[in-house]
Order: structure tokens, then C-alpha cells, then sequence
């Protein structure tokens, strides 16, 4: 069974930064294309990075490039998304996402706010 569990979520002030990690289990984590996505309030789900298996290649949005940083640990099943320089319009529930289903886990709640 997949199973994909965010976490490092929270509030944060306008320029502050956050690290958010995914571990993944019940599937060969270190084969599979990886991503982030979120949904906003009201809105719909949004790619966010996406990353290569072996880690050498990554793609960001626009809305996030030079900000945002996806890797991954391939010996612990780890995604992360380091976030810096946050800004109120990234303010939305994050998930990671295995590309080959878009299989997701539950998300983690990303808040910007003076």
C-alpha cells in the first residue's frame, strides 16, 4: 500500500522559511518521479516541483522558482521542499505526490501571515 505522510507545515510570517518532508513507504520510493503540489483556499490543485528519481533533475513553477528548493533522500524515503522567502499567496495545504498514480497523502497546512 502507498502511503505518503507530509509534515512541516505551520504559520509563518511574510519572508520566513519552512522545510517541508514527505516520507513515503509501500513502494520503491528511489524509481519513482516525485512532486509537490498544493491547493489554495478555494481553489484547485496546483503543481508546485517536481523531482527525477535519482535526484539530478528538477522543475519548479514559475510562482515558486529561486524560492523554492524539491529534493529527496533515496535511503530514508524522503521528499522535502524547502521554502524560503514565503509569500501570503503561498499560503495553501501541501502534498507530495507520486507522479506514476498521483498518488497523495494527507497534506500539511502552509500559512503566511503578518
Amino acid at each position: 500500500e502507498v502511503q505518503l505522510v507530509e509534515s512541516g507545515g505551520g504559520l509563518v510570517q511574510p519572508g520566513g522559511s519552512l522545510r517541508l518532508s514527505c516520507a513515503a513507504s509501500g513502494f520503491s520510493f528511489s524509481t519513482s518521479f516525485m512532486s509537490w503540489v498544493r491547493r489554495a483556499p478555494g481553489k484547485g490543485l496546483d503543481w508546485v516541483s517536481t523531482i527525477s528519481p535519482g535526484g539530478s533533475s528538477t522543475t519548479y513553477a514559475n510562482s515558486v522558482k529561486g524560492r523554492f528548493t524539491i529534493s529527496r533522500d533515496n535511503a530514508n524515503n524522503i521528499l522535502y521542499l524547502q521554502m524560503n522567502n514565503l509569500k501570503p499567496e503561498d499560503t495553501a495545504v501541501y502534498y507530495c505526490r507520486r507522479d506514476c498514480d498521483a498518488s497523495r497523502g494527507q497534506g500539511t497546512q502552509v500559512t503566511v501571515s503578518s
